[in-house]
């Protein structure tokens, strides 16, 4: 487990002390994959460097495997930053080296004898598709295999942690998606924890099995990803969330609507199996209502769906209220709706 506790990280800026994170506590599950979202300023970069200490907090400690990392020595400290495997927005990788050079460099660092990193070499080679660039150099490779040399590089030790700042968003929408797929299978075939820095949250949505968003240098809410996107607290979540699941009906379909009457109108939310079952069809059977469907989507969440519709519902208000129980009683989550700008 990672864990920070009262960490605080401050800069003097022209006289004037900036906060870059305040009061950061939060437990990262070993074994998970982990994302830190927040808006550029936020703090997450400077969070997650202080993982492997490439940045000191002013206060609090950094305990890593019940190990106070912000205890150690520079000797003790390089040791433990070995288990700690890091990958880049821009790549970071050698313009001057070949692909098998890059990924060679960190067992050399280490004294690793040339047939250990040979064999290692070869295997990171396989395991991320490269072997035909085994001799290219950076220049030659795109984007999503310059990123796949900075994942090889960074698990060429075998670490137990991966740090990934920003790995994705230089990289487009399909790339992106192979990349995190192979952060997902190193998670699962390796066991290695894996803290993801993004300000996109697809990459969650996509990968990630907890969450904790960051405002001005603090953790303003934390939890599985499922329960973020499910009942989101903080206004900042709901904005990230609305980028990948629609939270509030648009305005456009409330100013085409026949009925006028607001208040007639609510948001389902569906969640794991009831996601998968008829409920709207059959309360349309079962009550005498008239239910009109005004917009639906649905998202899966890291192998759990989502989905999200919002109705009309007009008639006795009895048998409106009897709908909703019917449907809360299904597993699903109502509420009357707001609007969306």
């Amino acid at each position: 487990m990672i864990e920070f506790k009262n960490i605080s990280k401050h800069y003097q800026l022209k006289g004037q002390t900036i906060r870059a994170l305040d009061q950061i506590n939060l437990q990262i599950p070993a074994g998970s994959i982990f994302g830190i979202i927040g808006y550029s300023g936020a703090g997450k970069s400077t969070l997650i460097r202080l993982i492997n200490l490439l940045e000191r907090p002013n206060e609090g400690q950094v305990i890593i495997n019940q190990k106070d990392f912000t205890a150690l020595d520079a000797r003790s400290l390089r040791q433990e930053r070995a288990n700690i495997g890091m990958i880049f927005q821009h790549f970071n990788l050698l313009q001057t080296k070949t692909v098998a050079a890059n990924i060679e460099m960190p067992m050399k660092l280490l004294g690793w004898g040339k047939a250990e990193r040979e064999k290692r070499l070869n295997e990171l080679l396989e395991f991320i598709d490269l072997k035909h660039k085994k001799d290219a150099f950076p220049d030659e490779l795109s984007g999503g295999q310059k990123q796949r040399v900075g994942i090889a590089r960074a698990l060429a030790n075998h670490p137990k942690i991966l740090l990934c700042d920003e790995a994705t968003s230089a990289l487009d929408p399909q790339t992106t998606k192979s990349v995190l797929a192979l952060l997902k299978k190193i998670n699962q075939e390796q066991g290695i924890t894996i803290v993801m820095v993004t300000h996109e949250m697809d990459v969650i949505e996509s990968v990630c099995d907890y969450v904790a968003v960051m405002e001005q240098g603090k953790v303003i809410e934390t939890g599985s990803t499922i329960d973020l996107f499910s009942q989101p607290v903080h206004s900042t979540t709901k904005n990230f969330i609305q980028t990948v699941l629609q939270q509030q009906l648009p305005v456009n379909i409330l100013q085409n609507l026949e009925n006028q009457n607001h208040n007639s109108i609510y948001s389902l939310q569906f969640l794991g199996t009831s996601a998968q079952e008829t409920v709207v069809q059959a309360a349309i059977k079962q009550f005498d209502i008239s239910l009109n469907i005004l917009f639906a989507n649905m998202t899966e969440i890291n192998g759990t769906v989502i989905g999200q519709m919002f109705i009309q519902l007009l008639g006795d208000p009895a048998l409106v209220q009897q709908t909703i129980q019917f449907f809360e009683q299904h597993g699903v989550k109502v509420e009357q709706s707001g609007v969306s700008a």
